[in-house]
């Protein structure tokens, strides 16, 4: 693979301001200096129009920037530069770990609105850090899990969920599946996981009654619904014994935009939300919502995905 490199220099006249901004900015970026001078990120869009900003503002300021394209350094190879970027990324991770156990201890007899409200912001703190975790240190993935638990202890969940009965792919091959008009995230991310893992082919209803022969799903007396204190994509999710990773994650944020029960700390929840009344308020059709949700999840499944960086 092929590195980004940065390199800067500011007169002495520029002041300390620039100097301290500067360094902030590049952290927040997670870029490392292996010699101290020169900054690397790996070679992706968002991290080249990064670097020509930066450029640009350190030139606007009276100093100068270089930006490099590397395909090799003498002295390290890919996965030993890599290894700077996880080592990086799991001194914040391990920082933020101690803040959370410092929360953790508190739980038992605390103020649960104040916990959760500080609960948050280590999770806006962890997506940060998961921005610029490039190579997905491990310490980022079991913090997450570890957020999410510390979440749900704040909020229990009361209930048993009667168990979910699996069932087979092959049973719902060329099905008519139905669902109520208007449909808002849960629907919408069970047609995704229709049309991308159950079954491309399927012809989607709206009704506010199935036919005899409909797989009907998020409305009175489905076949697929609510269980418990699960929406209608985790339902789906276990019914059909689904496991790509990016599948789980996604289910917490379905889950909270629909449900808004505090279960799952997940900050991509309210954009979602957001985006989704604003179809509604535009007055989309069925077909249009159907159309844009596919095109939306199919984005937030690529974001969720733990794909390496190439």
């Amino acid at each position: 693979m092929s590195w980004l490199a940065f390199s800067y220099s500011l007169t002495a006249q520029s002041g300390s301001t620039p100097r301290v901004t500067l360094w902030r900015r590049l952290k927040r970026l997670g870029a490392i200096a292996p010699t101290g001078s020169v900054y690397l990120l790996p070679t992706l869009d968002e991290c080249w129009e990064a670097f020509q900003w930066l450029a640009q503002e350190i030139k606007l300021a009276g100093g100068d920037a270089l930006i490099m394209r590397v395909e090799q350094f003498e002295g390290q190879d890919d996965a030993q530069i890599a290894s700077l970027f996880n080592q990086a990324r799991a001194g914040e991770y391990t920082e933020l770990e101690s803040q959370l156990a410092e929360l953790e201890s508190q739980i038992d007899g605390g103020d649960v609105d104040a916990l959760q409200t500080a609960l948050a912001r280590l999770q806006k703190q962890h997506n940060e850090i998961a921005r610029a975790d490039y190579f997905h240190a491990p310490e980022g993935v079991q913090l997450a899990a570890r957020l999410n638990q510390t979440a749900q202890r704040l909020h229990p969940i009361e209930d048993s969920a009667p168990a979910i009965v699996p069932v087979s792919l092959t049973e719902y091959q060329n099905r008519t599946w139905v669902t109520r008009p208007r449909p808002f995230v849960d629907r919408l991310a069970a047609i995704w996981l229709i049309r991308r893992f159950i079954d491309p082919d399927a012809i989607i209803r709206y009704a506010s009654e199935p036919a005899p022969d409909d797989v009907s799903f998020d409305m009175p007396e489905a076949v697929f619904g609510h269980v418990g204190s699960f929406c209608t994509f985790e339902t789906m999710l276990r019914a059909f014994n689904l496991s790509a990773p990016a599948l789980f994650p996604l289910a917490e944020i379905v889950h909270e935009v629909d449900l808004w029960d505090g279960r799952y700390i997940r900050p991509e929840a309210t954009g979602l939300d957001t985006i989704l009344r604003g179809w509604h308020a535009a007055n989309l059709s069925d077909a249009e919502l159907e159309t844009h949700g596919l095109a939306l999840f199919d984005g937030l499944f690529a974001a969720l995905s733990p794909s390496p960086v190439e």
